[in-house]
C-alpha cells in the first residue's frame, strides 16, 4: 500500500468550529422519547422520570444543540398538547408514524431535559408549518420566550415555569419538499409560508435564529431549485438553510457506501453555491449558512419493509427504526463528521438523527440497562477533541473505485487546532483489507509529542455492541505511531477510525 500523505500548517484554515456542529435530535418517533429519555418507574428514573443512567451518556456523547419535536412528527403537531398538568392532556393520532402519542413528555419536559444534561445542551425547537402556520408559532414562541405579563407567559408560568425556555434556535417546518410530509408544500407555498413566519417572528425578538427548509436530500428531483426558490423569499430573514442526509449500503455496494462521505461533500458545496448565488442575484453582503440537522447511516430500506407491512398502526412507542450499528457502519459514520469539519466555515449547526434508541448512538431496554453503539465513539471523541479552528487538509492519497461515486480516495481526514495549540487529526482509512502507512508533514504549529492514537477497528467488521454483549466494540490505542523530524508516521489499520492528538 502507497504511503497517504497530508501536510498540517497553521497559515491554512477552514474556519472555527461551532460547537452547534456536534448537536443532535429528540423526535416523537419510536423509543427515543418513551424508554428511551423518559421512562417514570425505571429503576434509574429521577424525580422528573427522565432515566438517569441515559443522561450520563447523554453528556459522555457531548451532544449541544437538541433538535425537537420533530422530524416528521412537527407537522401534525399541536404544541397546546405538550403543556400543563401531564394527566390532562390529550392523547393523539401521530400520522407521521402511525403511533399513538401520550404528550406525557412535552415541552417543558424537554426543557428540562437539556438542563440536567448541562449548559451546553441548547434548545432547537421545530415549529408546525405542515398543518398549521403563523398564528400557532408566534403563540409558541410567546409561551416559550416571553417572560410574563401576557395570558402565554402566564400560562407558562402557572404550569411551573416561571423562567422563560429563551429558545433561540427555530426550525421553519421540516422537509416541507417531501411528499411523505404532512401538509406537503411546493416551493413557492413553503417559500411564503416561511417568509411571513420569520417575519413576524421576528416582530416578538429580532435576534431569534431560523433555519428554513433546504431539501430533505441531493437525490430529490426538486433539489437546488427548492433552495433557489426558498431563498428568492427568505434570503434577508432567515440565517440557515436545512440538509437531511442518510447513507447505508444498497444492494451490496459496501465500497460505495464507504465513501458515502463524498455525497456529503458535493451536497455541502452545492447547497453553497446555490445559496451564493441567489445572495450575488439579491446583491446582498449576507451570507446563508447550512444546518445538516439531520445526519445518520440508516438502514432505510429495512424501515419501507415495516412501513408497509402494517405492524405499526397506532402502537403506543413502538420499536421503530432500532438499527443496531456494526464497526463498518461506525466508520462510514465517522467519515460524515470528517466532512461536517471540513466545511466548518459554512456548516455551523449539525445534527445526528437521532439521540437515543432511533438510529442512534446509545440503545436502552425499557426497564433495563442502557449501552453505547459503535458509532458513539466517534461522536464523542470529535465532540470532546474536535474543538477549535479546523485546518485546511489536502490528502494525497491512494484510491479505489467506487460503483457510485467513482474513484475515492483511501485516506479521508481533518485536524483541528485548540485555543491551547494541541491539535486533533480524524482520520478513516476505507480500505477493508489493508493497513494504509500515513506521513503528516508538520509546519509552524510547535508539535513535539503524540498524546494518544486511539483506533476503532475490529477484526470482524460486523462487530456490534447488543443487549447481551454491550462492550464487545471499543476503541484501542495503536502502535507505531511517531512524531519526530517536524513529521508524524502511522499506521491506520483497515477500515479504521482514528483519533491522533498532538502536543
Amino acid at each position: 500500500m502507497h504511503t497517504a500523505r497530508l501536510t498540517l500548517d497553521p497559515a491554512f484554515t477552514i474556519g472555527e468550529v461551532n460547537p452547534r456542529l456536534f448537536g443532535s435530535f429528540v423526535e416523537h418517533l419510536g423509543r427515543c422519547v418513551y424508554t428511551g429519555v423518559f421512562e417514570p418507574g425505571h429503576p434509574s428514573a429521577d424525580e422528573a422520570g427522565l432515566r438517569t443512567d441515559v443522561l450520563d451518556l447523554v453528556r459522555e456523547l457531548g451532544v449541544t444543540a437538541i433538535r425537537y419535536p420533530g422530524g416528521n412528527f412537527v407537522s401534525g403537531y399541536k404544541w397546546e398538547d405538550s403543556v400543563g398538568p401531564a394527566e390532562d392532556r390529550p392523547r393523539r393520532l401521530d400520522l407521521a408514524w402511525r403511533s399513538t402519542e401520550t404528550n406525557r413528555f412535552g415541552l417543558s419536559e424537554y426543557i428540562a431535559f437539556l438542563r440536567k444534561i448541562g449548559p451546553q445542551a441548547e434548545p432547537m425547537m421545530a415549529v408546525n408549518l405542515g398543518t398549521r402556520g403563523v398564528a400557532e408559532t408566534l403563540e409558541l414562541q410567546e409561551y416559550a420566550n416571553h417572560p410574563s405579563g401576557t395570558t402565554l407567559a402566564e400560562q407558562r408560568i402557572a404550569h411551573g415555569d416561571k423562567d422563560p425556555f429563551d429558545i433561540r434556535l427555530w426550525c421553519l417546518g421540516n422537509e416541507m419538499d417531501g411528499p411523505w410530509q404532512t401538509g406537503h408544500k411546493t416551493a413557492e407555498e413553503y417559500g411564503r409560508l416561511a417568509a411571513e413566519t420569520a417575519r413576524a417572528m421576528r416582530q416578538i425578538d429580532p435576534t431569534v435564529e431560523l433555519v428554513a427548509c433546504g431539501s430533505s436530500s441531493q437525490s430529490m428531483p426538486t433539489f437546488a431549485d427548492w433552495e433557489a426558490k426558498v431563498l428568492a423569499e427568505t434570503y434577508d430573514l432567515v440565517d440557515y438553510i436545512s440538509l437531511h442526509a442518510y447513507y447505508e449500503p444498497q444492494d451490496g455496494d459496501v465500497d460505495s457506501f464507504l465513501a458515502s462521505a463524498v455525497d456529503m461533500e458535493s451536497f455541502i458545496e452545492n447547497v453553497v453555491a446555490t445559496c451564493d448565488h441567489i445572495g450575488a442575484k439579491l446583491k446582498s453582503k449576507k451570507k446563508i449558512n447550512l444546518s445538516f440537522d439531520e445526519w445518520n447511516v440508516w438502514y432505510i430500506s429495512g424501515w419501507h419493509a415495516i412501513e408497509n407491512s402494517g405492524a405499526r398502526d397506532w402502537a403506543e412507542a413502538p420499536r421503530l427504526l432500532e438499527d443496531n450499528y456494526s464497526v463498518m457502519d461506525a466508520v462510514v459514520f465517522g467519515s460524515l463528521l470528517i466532512a461536517l469539519l471540513r466545511h466548518a466555515d459554512r456548516v455551523t449547526v449539525a445534527c445526528l438523527a437521532q439521540l437515543v434508541n432511533v438510529i442512534a448512538p446509545i440503545l436502552t431496554e425499557p426497564g433495563g440497562p442502557a449501552w453505547r453503539q459503535t458509532t458513539f465513539f466517534p461522536f464523542a471523541q470529535a465532540s470532546k477533541h474536535g474543538r477549535g479552528t479546523v485546518l485546511d487538509v489536502r490528502v494525497d492519497s491512494p484510491t479505489y473505485v467506487t460503483a457510485k461515486y467513482g474513484e475515492a480516495d483511501l485516506l479521508h481526514a481533518t485536524a483541528v487546532r485548540a485555543d491551547d495549540g494541541t491539535v486533533t487529526v480524524f482520520a478513516v482509512n476505507r480500505s477493508r483489507t489493508e493497513a494504509l502507512p500515513l506521513h503528516i508533514g508538520l509546519t509552524g504549529l510547535g508539535l513535539t509529542s503524540v498524546v494518544e492514537h486511539s483506533v476503532l477497528a475490529d477484526a470482524d467488521p460486523d462487530a456490534r455492541n447488543t443487549l447481551a454483549d454491550p462492550e464487545r466494540v471499543a476503541p484501542h490505542p495503536a502502535e507505531g505511531t511517531v512524531l519526530a523530524d517536524g513529521a508524524l508516521t502511522a499506521t491506520l489499520e483497515p477500515l479504521s477510525w482514528n483519533m491522533i492528538r498532538l502536543a
